[in-house]
């Protein structure tokens, strides 16, 4: 949640819980983007827009002093930080086989990191995925196969497991900023823009849900 900068979980009866809003004592940035891993652990990006105005959250200094990439275990509520390197960590997603964790830096770079994943719990060996043009990249998820579906302001890009482009998927605005697999089979892409949601059938299956 950008406005309240934490990570909660709503009920069935729509009750809210707040499941994690410090690190260390401080507040955290605005969490952004997050993924659950087979373990039940959250991974979690914390950029600061929610704090840079009152747009997106509202204005506020950043008690952290860091854009960090967290890992929060919701057993023992541990939080951890898992990335440190960032200018603006926005996207994030785990290969299929958890072995490799994607995100995207927003800031300056514009590009996708890829990490190994070691022990399920730690990060190492970043290396650039895919520089995304035109824009940035923002949200993405990854199909059975491997292949990451990236929004960028030209559409969706798909990229293969070896960061190649394979194709592009164009909407009729000048960009996107999220998307995921739905339906009973997890092969219709919904794709967030500036100002509507849009889906296609494809012949591909999501790897994992939100």
């Amino acid at each position: 949640e950008h406005g309240n900068r934490r990570i909660s979980r709503t009920e069935p009866d729509g009750s809210v819980v707040t499941l994690v809003d410090r690190y260390d004592g401080n507040r955290l940035n605005s969490p952004n983007d997050l993924v659950v891993k087979s373990d039940g652990t959250i991974w979690f990006t914390d950029p600061p827009y929610g704090i840079l105005s009152d747009h997106e959250g509202h204005k506020a200094e950043s008690e952290l002093g860091a854009n960090y990439v967290f890992r929060f275990n919701p057993e023992t509520g541990e939080l951890r930080i898992v990335g440190d390197d960032f200018d603006r960590p926005n996207g994030l997603c785990f290969s299929p086989d958890e072995s490799i964790l994607y995100v995207a830096d927003s800031g300056e770079p514009r590009h996708i990191r890829a990490f190994d994943v070691v022990d399920g719990e730690h990060i190492s060996n970043g290396r650039i995925f895919a520089v995304v043009r035109p824009g940035m990249p923002d949200g993405f998820r990854v199909d059975t196969k491997g292949n990451l579906f990236t929004s960028a302001w030209d559409g969706i890009q798909v990229y293969s497991p070896e960061g190649e482009l394979l194709g592009k998927v164009l909407v009729p605005e000048e960009r996107t900023a999220n998307c995921s697999f739905g339906g009973p089979d997890k092969s219709r892409l919904f794709i967030t823009a500036d100002r509507s949601l849009y889906s296609i059938k494809l012949n591909v299956t999501g790897a994992q849900t939100p």
